[in-house]
């Protein structure tokens, strides 16, 4: 089941503000040197979350020695100033866009395992355990994983409201697996795959008209690297702000988006 509310351990890292010299102190714990685990992040004036995300990250409780690389896209605020004081490689990529800013903190990585994240969204302390668990697990063949989600409500549209809209969402996914491409399910703040085999597809180029996170899950897949995994596991909910849905025109208006590519494109 979905929760209804904020968990007040996420509302913790959300709402409250938090110490970059202890977000510095985590990450050095996390960090075990020569990583297994690269988590990449791209950042365009996030000074308002992205020491929240931090923070939430390196709480992680994981078996593996993880790096995080921010990649600074242009910032114009205090994002690249805040992820070095909270002990984070930042890296700068000139080139604006997301898809420039992943394939530059993929090119940085040392990990035989990347995950991607974003500077609004925290992710629960078991997130980086179970998103590695099946790329992993030697018993199955799996290209991508990828996770579930809720949101944190940043414009008028309450957290009632979403607990509904989010059990919808589960809908055009399950949909959309069965009925059309899984890819499309795939969120490039909540996903994970295998270094080398994301460069041997050319990282997250894709072409016009296309998601460069969808469009990687394709490439996986098509090239026989394994099948695209959810993880379900309702610890691993990772919890965003609903600034696409703004950008969307709103819950309805992007309700109706939705359905649209669903059912009718």
């Amino acid at each position: 089941m979905r929760p209804i509310a904020i968990p007040a351990y996420i509302g913790n890292y959300y709402y409250k503000k938090q110490d970059p010299q202890q977000v510095k102190e985590a990450y050095q714990k996390l960090y075990k040197g020569n990583p297994d685990v690269s988590i990449v992040m791209p950042a365009y004036n996030e000074e308002a979350t992205i020491v929240q995300t931090l923070a939430s990250l390196c709480s992680n409780e994981t078996q593996w020695s993880v790096e995080i690389i921010v990649v600074n896209n242009n910032s114009k605020d205090d994002t690249e100033a805040l992820v070095k004081a909270c002990g984070v490689n930042c890296i700068l990529e000139t080139t604006q866009g997301i898809t420039p800013a992943r394939n530059a903190g993929l090119a940085h990585a040392k990990g035989k395992f990347i995950l991607n994240a974003d500077a609004d969204t925290i992710y629960p302390k078991h997130w980086i355990e179970e998103m590695v668990k099946p790329l992993a697990a030697e018993d199955r063949k799996v290209a991508i994983t990828y996770g579930r989600f809720s949101f944190i409500p940043v414009g008028k549209t309450g957290r009632f409201t979403y607990f509904f809209y989010e059990y919808l969402s589960d809908f055009t996914r399950l949909y959309n697996k069965y009925f059309k491409n899984e890819a499309v399910n795939v969120y490039g703040f909540n996903s994970g795959f295998r270094r080398a085999e994301g460069l041997q597809v050319d990282g997250f180029n894709h072409p016009p008209g296309t998601n460069e996170d969808g469009f990687l899950a394709l490439k996986l897949k098509n090239k026989n690297f394994g099948d695209m995994c959810r993880v379900d596991n309702p610890v691993a909910i990772v919890w965003t702000t609903d600034r696409r849905i703004q950008i969307d025109g709103g819950l309805w208006k992007g309700t109706i988006k939705r359905l649209k590519r669903v059912f009718i494109s």
